[in-house]
């Protein structure tokens, strides 16, 4: 094969994605972070802390009174999804929920966050 075709194998095509994702996929970010900024200060953390990546892994599982060496875990592959299932039934169980809701912060981020920081549900203290 001429390297030509090697370094073009699996590119990029170079499409510009469209203006209604780029609308739909800022909202999501803004909706997230705005959650977790709620959620944040709900339970006694710095706000700031959700827009500042990896930082914000710390604080999360700090939310879900979880060591931060849990963080670690986050950040490697596969080990993650059994780490954030913990951590996401820790937080929910932190604001007075069950396990289910949990699985929910897991699963449907985008839902159950905005829930659980706009919500009238409060971090229970330690």
């Amino acid at each position: 094969m001429a390297p030509h075709i090697i370094a073009q194998y699996g590119q990029y095509s170079g499409e510009r994605p469209s203006p209604v994702f780029m609308l739909v996929y800022l909202a999501f970010l803004i909706l997230m972070v705005a959650s977790w900024w709620k959620m944040f200060t709900k339970a006694g953390q710095p706000g700031w802390a959700s827009i500042v990546p990896i930082l914000n892994l710390y604080f999360l599982c700090k939310v879900a009174r979880m060591s931060g060496w849990w963080v670690v875990g986050l950040l490697i592959p596969i080990v993650n999804f059994f780490v954030l299932i913990l951590v996401s039934i820790n937080v929910a169980k932190r604001f007075g929920k069950g396990a289910g809701f949990g699985i929910g912060l897991w699963l449907l981020p985008f839902i159950f966050y905005p829930i659980l920081a706009f919500g009238d549900s409060r971090a229970q203290p330690a």
